[in-house]
């Protein structure tokens, strides 16, 4: 098997994550960043709400609680108190960037509000918030001297030395070379688990790969079973692939949710584990496949403005948002559980490093609060970068050798079958941690 040295960090995963974990490593650091398929292919590009920005420090009560009250109290108030104390900090960065974000006539930054929320705090393009952030950060990266992007290549293994992670076993997947990648440090932000699930507002290529290998190797996985179901995604009966996400900034602005006699059946607004139960709970009561969302509320001007991707896909599916109600049932969304991590994304594998939706630093607790992950990513990923910096050490290039030469290479013969067998991996510690603690959040 051929071995590529000279990297000093190797992050897998070019969403936000990734690539801020990139942009803020030293410029003396040599990096290089893998993904599955192109950059564009990361569920950080479908993020359509926005990201949360603390209102003051009047707000940080209300934004505290509101993030606690969501992830049902499992949350760890450290990593919560963290992230709201550098929001504007986060965001302040994106914006000198070079990220657009909606503003008000006096030239401020404009603000919508989502379910769980106990006020407006989320800055928004649009309704393709993570598009606009993430192709931002991605022409910041290609700027970068020190930064090579791999794109169209896949992940197999980590490589595990007796000084921690020495770096991982990969494919390119058009040629299907499997070859080791050696690093001093490396970072999994590889996203969420998606792929495993039949409906899922995530790309199909998210089959949790990162969890899988991190559980091989004994690195410690936390609250995998916490999955999160989004209360809205757009009904068809062709469905197949990702199902599309009708943002909760869309019942932040007004739209409201019916039943089958087109009556109001809930508190929109409810974080999303109770809304998306009262839907269950009234598709079952009427026998219906789904439930109806009404958007005419909303002044058309204003869909025009925030919604106009969400209104052209359901013009697409046939539906006109300005005159009439689309249908719409939960599905799988965000994963809370993950590879566990601290403050600055360490896991408790030496050298290895996981950020993003990928890892589980105890941010969302037991069911995510709309627009946190995002800035969730964005700033532990600086932080991990960061700590990185702050304590480098170089991998003893003989300890690092005989990681690579120990590598069984009958294990990555067959990729496809080891990918498939990632997914199962991780379906059954779903299942597993599911008999032990079950998820009140799922449905």
């Amino acid at each position: 098997m051929r071995t590529e040295y000279g990297y000093d960090v190797l992050i897998v995963g070019t969403g936000v994550a990734g690539l801020n974990c990139a942009l803020h490593l030293p410029g003396s650091l040599k990096a290089v960043l893998l993904c599955k398929d192109t950059p564009d292919k990361s569920d950080s590009y479908l993020a359509q709400g926005g990201i949360c920005r603390l209102q003051g420090k009047e707000d940080f009560g209300d934004y505290f609680n509101d993030t606690m009250r969501a992830g049902h109290g499992e949350n760890n108030p450290e990593a919560v108190e963290c992230m709201i104390n550098h929001s504007e900090e986060i965001t302040d960065e994106l914006v000198a960037l070079g990220a657009d974000f909606a503003r008000n006539p006096d030239g401020t930054l404009a603000v919508t509000r989502e379910g769980g929320h106990s006020r407006n705090r989320i800055c928004f393009h649009e309704d393709c918030t993570g598009k606009e952030i993430t192709s931002t950060l991605l022409k910041r990266v290609e700027e970068l001297k020190n930064v090579k992007i791999l794109a169209k290549t896949t992940m197999l293994d980590i490589i595990e030395g007796e000084e921690g992670c020495a770096g991982a076993v990969v494919m390119d997947n058009a040629s299907g070379e499997v070859y080791a990648v050696c690093a001093d440090y490396t970072v999994l932000a590889c996203g969420g688990i998606g792929g495993v699930f039949t409906h899922s507002t995530n790309f199909r290529l998210l089959t949790g790969d990162g969890i899988a290998v991190c559980i091989n190797h004994g690195v410690a996985i936390d609250n995998i079973n916490y999955v999160q179901i989004h209360p809205t995604t757009l009904y068809t009966e062709n469905e197949s692939g990702r199902s599309f996400l009708i943002s909760e900034s869309v019942r932040g602005e007004g739209a409201v949710l019916l039943d089958k006699h087109f009556k109001r059946f809930c508190d929109e607004l409810q974080p999303r584990d109770v809304v998306t139960a009262a839907i269950y709970k009234k598709m079952e009561e009427d026998g219906t496949p789904y439930v109806w969302l009404d958007m005419r509320g909303i002044p058309a001007e204003e869909i025009r403005a925030h919604f106009p991707s969400i209104a052209e896909k359901c013009a697409e599916e046939g539906y006109d948002v300005f005159k009439e109600c689309i249908p719409v049932v939960p599905a799988q969304h965000y994963f809370m559980g993950g590879i566990r991590s601290d403050l600055y994304g360490r896991t408790t594998m030496k050298r290895l490093y996981a950020v993003g939706e990928t890892c589980c630093n105890g941010v969302h607790g037991a069911n995510r609060l709309a627009s946190n992950s995002l800035l969730e990513s964005l700033l532990f990923s600086k932080r991990a970068a960061e700590d990185i910096a702050k304590g480098y050490e170089r991998y003893p290039a003989q300890v690092s050798q005989k990681a690579c030469g120990a590598l069984d290479e009958s294990k990555y013969a067959d990729p496809d079958k080891l990918l498939q067998s990632y997914k199962q991996i991780v379906k059954n510690a779903i299942k597993e941690a599911e008999r032990v603690k079950p998820h009140f959040g799922r449905t």
